[in-house]
């Protein structure tokens, strides 16, 4: 396994103007982080309070509000536009001072931004549709991946096609049962006995050459090849009908309601940073990205870019006209009606409360940067 399978000594708030170490975020297992590259937290807070946001707040000359993100994980390059804009100022020009916090499968990212200990989470289409279920009142508000990097991996030679897998054990997390495994199932015939238990060391796969193993396209694959000396086969689930929303901007509803123009505010700095991150020089982010996280390497933030350009994880699709953060009805009503077939979902649940189009689908020129 690589570095990133391993937590660093910190867990770091990251300011353009500092950088604050801090403990865990909160107790308790997301189903956020569940889903997400899978590693270890725990949290104490020691970064001041976030302003209340949900208050009526404009900046004023010279003045930035204070907003605090919080990721799913630890920093690594598939934050990198967040960091991106915090290491170049884009932030600071739309009248914002904003601190980085990172997660892991020890923190509740909803927990958390309901409780008002952060004010925007990266999130990801299931959960979001999950807390209406539950009347969690938050909404997503832009989504800065259009593909899911969920991927299954697979032996050389072993298997040329997701088809290929059925019938062969698959290493997956608990979290895939409320997520892609039922669409595996329904689509490509996999079974529960199929199943085994993925505690993120890959070494049963290593061994089993006729088995599989979940991943995240820019880190997995990475590592077995400095593991096990092969580059494996890799099925980017995104690319065979799984298709929700990932690496989410999502807030309170309340916040959307009462401060609209801070939320724009956000989001649009949010996507100048991934541009500026993507097509400009990504050194500033990455600078920020292994202090915030000493254990990410050159060589994984460079591996982690090349794979979210080469599949289109960040620019294709809708983003490709609409801009990054693109989101439509259509996209996520197929989603909902793909996952609802296959009882995910409850087919009475108005999935459309999960998000907003308010802030996003701006066309690629409205983010130049």
């Amino acid at each position: 396994m690589s570095s990133l399978r391993y937590p660093p000594r910190g867990i770091y708030g990251v300011t353009r103007r500092k950088l604050i170490q801090y403990g865990a975020l909160a107790a308790g297992s997301g189903f956020v982080a569940a889903c997400a590259p899978n590693r270890t937290a725990t949290t104490e807070t020691t970064t001041a309070d976030a302003a209340d946001t949900t208050e009526t707040t404009t900046a004023t000359s010279g003045e930035l509000i204070s907003v605090t993100y919080g990721t799913n994980w630890y920093a690594q390059a598939e934050h990198g536009g967040f960091y991106q804009a915090v290491a170049t100022g884009i932030y600071e020009e739309y009248g914002l001072d904003v601190t980085i916090e990172m997660g892991g499968p020890q923190v509740n990212g909803t927990q958390l931004l309901m409780g008002g200990a952060i004010d925007f989470f990266m999130g990801y289409g299931s959960d979001a549709i999950k807390a209406i279920e539950e009347g969690i009142p938050k909404v997503t508000v832009a989504s800065i991946f259009q593909k899911d990097p969920q991927i299954l991996m697979a032996h050389p030679g072993k298997a040329e096609s997701l088809e290929d897998l059925a019938g062969k054990p698959i290493f997956i997390s608990s979290a895939a049962n409320v997520t892609y495994w039922p669409f595996l199932q329904a689509k490509y015939g996999f079974t529960d006995d199929q199943k085994r238990t993925y505690n993120f060391n890959s070494g049963p796969f290593l061994a089993d050459e006729e088995s599989a193993q979940q991943g995240y396209l820019s880190s997995e694959p990475l590592s077995i090849q400095k593991e096990g000396g092969f580059e494996p086969v890799v099925f980017l689930l995104a690319d065979f009908g799984y298709d929700p929303y990932s690496t989410t901007i999502e807030c309170r509803r309340e916040l959307v309601e009462q401060n609209p123009d801070l939320v724009q505010r956000f989001v649009d700095a949010s996507i100048k940073g991934w541009y500026s991150y993507l097509d400009g020089d990504p050194t500033p982010g990455n600078e920020l990205i292994k202090q915030a996280n000493p254990e990410m390497t050159d060589e994984q933030i460079a591996y982690g870019i090349e794979k979210m350009k080469e599949y289109g994880i960040v620019v294709s699709g809708d983003a490709e006209s609409l801009g990054i953060g693109a989101m439509t009805d259509d996209r996520w009503r197929s989603f909902f009606e793909t996952l609802t077939e296959q009882g995910v979902f409850n087919p009475e649940t108005d999935y459309t409360q999960a998000y907003t189009l308010e802030f996003v689908n701006k066309g690629v020129d409205a983010y130049e940067v």
